[in-house]
C-alpha cells in the first residue's frame, strides 16, 4: 500500500522523477562498466588451480622501471636447479606461426604459445582431447608436436576428434597434433591458437646463454612459500651466478616474483584505478545532485508537510515517506544504468580488446549486487539530505504568511549551496585529469617522429620459422623479389624494408663497443639495432648528416657496414669523427654481424621507436648483411595507400605462398597504435568530466531558479524603490556564482595533490599544468555563468506589482 502511494505521488511529478531516475541511471551505469572492468581484470583470480601459488619471475637490474626484463634461457637453467621456492618452474613466450592454405587459400597468421613441456601441467591444465607434452617432446631434433586451443579445434577442424596424430603445416614444418585444450582454458590469452614444446625450436647455445633474454618464466610455489622468499632465493642464485663469470653488462644480478595475475595486469593496473576512482566521482556528484533536486522539492512541500505534521504525522513517518520516494527513484535508475552499463562495456571492449583477461569481462552477479548497493546507498544518503536542509521544529512555520522569508528555507538553500559547492570541486577534480591527458594525448600525437608518413602503406611480412628459412641466401632473395616488384607496382613512388620502422616501436637492442674507444671489460653500449634496406633513409626522409647511406651493392659478400644515428655520435662518440670507426657487438656473430668488421661509413638524424619514447641511439646495418626474419615494409604511394593493399599481398603470395602479409595500416595508423592507449584514457575520462560538468551546471540552474523563488517579493521590493534591473542581474548573478567560485577553488586544491599519480602516465605534460589548470578555470566559470543566467534575467523582467500582490 505504502509503495503504491509512493508511486502515485512521484508519477504526479513525473518531469521531477524523470530527471532523477536519468541522473541515477548515468551515474550507476558508467560506475558499474568499471567496477566490472576492474573486477573482471584486477580482483578475479585467475581460473586455474592453485592461482595463488603460480607466479611469473623476471630477472631484474637496479636502474629504475627494469624490474620486468625478460629471462635468458640460461638463467631459468639455474634457477629451475638450485631454487629452493619451487615445486616447478618453465619458461615460455609468444610467437607467430604461418599456417598453410587449402585450396588456393592465403597463409592464416596465427599467435602461438611456445613452453617448455612442463608449462601446461604446472598450470594445472587436463587435456579435453588426446595428451599434454611430455619430457620426450621437449627435446632439441624431436618430432615436432602441437596441441589445438579448443577455439581454434572448432573454428579449423569442426571439432572433428579425427584430427589426433595428424599432421598440419606450420611454417612449412609437419607438427603432429597430440592434444585439445579444455574450453574455459584461454592462457595467456583468448589469441592464442596452439601450443608447441620450445626446445626443437631453439638451439642448445640459445638456450644455454645468460646474456639473451628472450622468455618468461612461470612458477608455482611450494606450499607456504612468499613471493618475498621467492625472490630472495632467485635473486641469491642470479647473484652467485653472476659473480661466477666474467663481467657482462647484460647479465643481471638480482631477480623480481611476482603473482601471475599481477604480471598479466600490471601494465593496465594504475590507469584502470584511476578511471575507477573518476566513476566513483561521477557517481557522488550524481548523488548530489539527486540530494539537490530532493531538497528543492522538499521546499517546495513545506506547505504540504507542515500540514501533514500539524495532524499528527511523527517526524519518523515524514522521514520514511521521503526514504520511500528516494529509494524507489535511485533503484529505477540503478535498473536503467545496468542497461546503460551493458551498453558502455560493449562499446569498451570493442575499443580495447587488447586488455588483459578481456574474454573474462561481463556483467555477473557480483557486478549487479555492486549497482544495486550503489543504487540503495545514494538513495538513502539523498534520502536523508531534505531532513538536514529543513529542521522539523521549523515545519510549522511554513504555514505562516510571508512563508518563502522562513529560516527554514534559507537553511536549505544553505545546505544545497553546500552541496553544489562540493559537486563543483569534484568536476573541477575530473575536468583537470581529463584536460592533463587530453593535453598529453595532444602532445603524443603532435610528436614528431622524423620520418614522413604521408600517402604511405606499411605491413609485415611473417616470415616461416623453418630452417631452409633461416638460411640468409634464402631470405635475401624472397626479399628482393618482393622489393623489385613493389617498386615497379603503378603508383609507387618508393618502397623499403626494415626489421621495425619508425613509430612501430622497439625492435631489438644490442651491447656494442667501438674498437678504436675500448671500454673496461664487459662493459657495453647498449644501442638499439636496425636493419634497412638500400635507400632506406631517403624514402623515409631521414636526413644523412656525413658520409654515406647504404646501396644495392651493399649486399652479404661485401663486408660489413653500419650507420649511426646522430644521438649515438653525440653521446657516444664526443668530438671523434664516427665515419671509419669499428663497432663491436656483444656476441660473435648475431644476425651475420662479426666482430670488428661494421665500418661506420654515415650518420644519419634522429628517430623516435614511438611518439612517447624519447630519442635513443641507433646503429643501422644493411638489411641483406642481417636478415630479419619478419620485416617491415613501407610502400610511399602518389594517391590512396589503401588502394594496393589486396595488390601488395597477391604479390607476395606469388613470390612465395608460405609468407604471410600481416599488419596492413597507412604509416599514420601505425603511429597511432602506440598512442592507442592515452587517446582512449583521455576518451574516457573527458566523457566521465563532461558528464560531471553538466550536473553541476544543472545544480547551479537549480539553486539559482530556487533562490529566485524564494526572493521573489524581495526583488519586488527593490524593483519598486527603483533598483535597475541591471542591478538585480548582477546581484543574483553574484549569489549564483557564489558556489561555483568556491568549488572552484577547493577543486584546484584537491587537484594539485591528486593529480601527481597521473604522473607516469602523461607524455611531456606535467601534473601542475598552468595551461591545463587555467583553462578548465576559465571553462567552470563560463558554464556557471551560463547556468545562472537564465533564471537570473528572468528574476531582473519580474513586474515589481505582480510579485507584491503574489506575496
Amino acid at each position: 500500500m505504502h509503495l503504491r502511494q509512493t508511486l502515485r505521488n512521484l508519477a504526479r511529478t513525473s518531469g521531477f522523477s524523470l530527471t532523477v531516475v536519468l541522473v541515477m541511471a548515468l551515474g550507476v551505469g558508467a560506475t558499474a562498466a568499471l567496477f566490472t572492468v576492474v573486477n573482471s581484470v584486477l580482483l578475479k583470480p585467475l581460473p586455474l588451480p592453485d592461482s595463488d601459488r603460480l607466479v611469473r619471475a623476471w630477472e631484474a637490474t637496479s636502474a629504475p622501471g627494469h624490474i620486468h626484463v625478460q629471462v635468458a634461457g640460461g638463467t631459468w637453467g639455474v634457477w629451475r636447479e638450485q631454487n629452493h621456492s619451487f615445486e616447478q618452474m618453465a619458461i615460455a613466450n609468444e610467437w607467430r606461426f604461418n599456417m598453410a592454405g587449402e585450396r588456393g587459400q592465403l597463409p592464416e597468421h596465427l599467435v602461438v604459445e611456445f613452453s617448455t613441456w612442463q608449462a601446461l601441467p604446472l598450470l594445472g591444465v587436463q587435456p579435453t582431447l588426446g595428451r599434454l607434452f611430455t619430457s620426450a617432446d621437449d627435446v632439441y631434433g624431436a618430432n615436432k608436436t602441437v596441441i589445438l586451443s579448443w577455439s581454434f579445434w572448432k573454428r579449423r577442424f569442426a571439432g572433428s576428434p579425427g584430427i589426433l596424430g595428424q599432421k598440419i603445416l606450420l611454417d612449412t614444418q609437419p607438427y603432429t597434433v597430440i592434444g585439445v585444450l579444455p574450453q574455459w582454458f584461454s592462457y595467456p590469452s583468448p589469441r592464442t591458437q596452439l601450443w608447441v614444446t620450445l626446445n626443437p625450436l631453439f638451439s642448445p647455445t640459445v638456450l644455454a646463454s645468460h646474456s639473451s633474454h628472450n622468455f618468461e618464466v612461470i612458477g608455482k610455489l611450494k606450499p607456504g612459500i612468499t613471493l618475498a622468499a621467492a625472490q630472495d632465493d632467485l635473486s641469491r642464485i642470479s647473484y652467485l651466478r653472476a659473480q661466477s663469470q666474467p663481467p657482462n653488462d647484460f647479465i643481471d644480478q638480482s631477480a623480481h616474483v611476482s603473482g601471475l595475475l599481477d604480471a598479466d595486469t600490471y601494465r593496465v593496473r594504475t590507469v584502470l584505478n584511476i578511471l575507477f576512482a573518476a566513476t566513483g566521482c561521477l557517481q557522488l556528484i550524481a548523488c548530489l545532485n539527486i540530494a539537490n533536486l530532493l531538497v528543492a522539492r522538499s521546499a517546495s512541500r513545506r506547505r504540504e508537510l507542515a500540514i501533514r505534521s500539524a495532524l499528527g504525522g511523527s517526524r519518523g513517518r515524514l522521514l520514511l515517506d521521503r526514504l520511500m520516494e528516494s529509494m524507489v527513484l535511485c533503484v529505477f535508475g540503478g535498473v536503467f544504468g545496468i542497461l546503460f552499463a551493458q551498453l558502455a562495456l560493449q562499446w569498451l571492449v570493442s575499443r580495447r580488446d587488447d586488455l588483459p583477461r578481456v574474454e573474462s569481462i561481463h556483467l555477473d552477479a557480483t557486478a549487479l549486487g555492486f549497482a544495486l548497493l550503489v543504487a540503495l546507498a545514494c538513495g538513502l544518503l539523498a534520502g536523508l539530505a531534505p531532513d538536514f536542509a529543513d529542521r522539523h521544529d521549523q515545519l510549522l512555520s511554513a504555514l505562516q504568511d510571508q512563508s518563502r522569508a522562513v529560516s527554514g528555507s534559507r537553511r536549505s538553500l544553505r545546505f544545497r549551496r553546500a552541496l553544489l559547492t562540493i559537486e563543483v570541486a569534484l568536476t573541477v577534480v575530473l575536468l583537470i585529469g581529463a584536460g592533463l591527458f587530453l593535453r598529453s594525448y595532444r602532445n603524443l600525437r603532435s610528436t614528431a617522429i622524423g620520418v614522413s608518413s604521408a600517402h604511405t602503406l606499411t605491413l609485415s611480412l611473417n616470415m616461416p620459422y623453418a630452417p631452409e628459412y633461416q638460411k640468409e641466401t634464402k631470405l635475401v632473395s624472397i626479399y628482393e623479389q618482393i622489393l623489385t616488384r613493389l617498386q615497379r607496382l603503378p603508383g609507387v613512388r618508393a618502397a623499403g624494408f626494415a626489421s621495425s620502422l619508425p613509430g612501430q616501436g622497439g625492435g631489438s637492442d644490442q651491447g656494442m663497443t667501438v674498437a678504436e674507444m675500448p671500454r673496461p671489460q664487459g662493459s657495453m653500449i647498449d644501442v638499439e639495432v636496425r636493419f634497412v634496406s638500400p635507400n632506406y633513409f631517403r624514402d623515409l626522409g631521414i636526413p644523412l648528416l656525413r658520409g654515406r647511406t647504404f646501396t644495392g651493392a651493399d649486399r652479404l659478400a661485401h663486408g660489413q657496414l653500419a650507420i649511426v644515428s646522430q644521438s649515438f655520435a653525440r653521446e657516444y662518440l664526443g668530438s671523434r669523427d664516427p665515419i671509419g670507426l669499428h663497432l663491436r657487438d656483444s656476441n660473435t656473430a648475431p644476425n651475420g654481424i662479426t666482430n670488428d668488421k661494421n665500418e661506420v661509413v654515415g650518420v644519419v638524424g634522429d628517430v623516435h621507436l614511438t611518439s612517447s619514447d624519447p630519442i635513443v641511439p641507433i646503429v643501422y646495418f644493411p638489411l641483406w648483411t642481417g636478415v630479419s626474419s619478419d620485416p617491415s615494409v613501407f610502400i610511399r604511394t602518389a594517391g590512396d595507400p589503401f588502394a594496393l593493399a589486396t595488390t601488395v599481398q597477391k604479390l607476395v603470395a606469388s613470390v612465395d605462398p608460405s609468407v604471410a602479409v600481416t599488419d596492413i595500416l597507412s604509416y599514420d595508423d601505425l603511429i597511432g597504435k602506440n598512442t592507442a592507449d592515452a587517446n582512449f584514457n583521455a576518451t574516457l575520462l573527458s566523457v566521465f568530466a563532461g558528464l560531471s560538468l553538466v550536473l553541476a551546471s544543472v545544480g547551479l540552474f537549480g539553486v539559482l531558479s530556487f533562490l529566485v523563488t524564494m526572493r521573489t517579493s524581495e526583488i519586488g521590493i527593490r524593483m519598486a524603490l527603483g533598483a535597475h534591473r541591471q542591478h538585480v542581474l548582477r546581484l543574483l548573478l553574484a549569489d549564483g556564482l557564489q558556489p561555483a567560485v568556491v568549488g572552484l577553488m577547493l577543486g584546484i586544491a584537491a587537484s594539485a595533490g591528486l593529480t601527481r599519480v597521473l604522473a607516469s602516465l602523461l607524455y611531456s605534460t606535467q601534473p601542475l599544468d598552468p595551461i591545463v589548470f587555467a583553462l578548465v578555470s576559465l571553462a567552470l566559470i563560463i558554464v556557471a555563468a551560463l547556468a545562472c543566467l537564465l533564471p537570473a534575467w528572468k528574476a531582473s523582467r519580474i513586474d515589481p506589482m505582480q510579485a507584491l500582490r503574489n506575496e
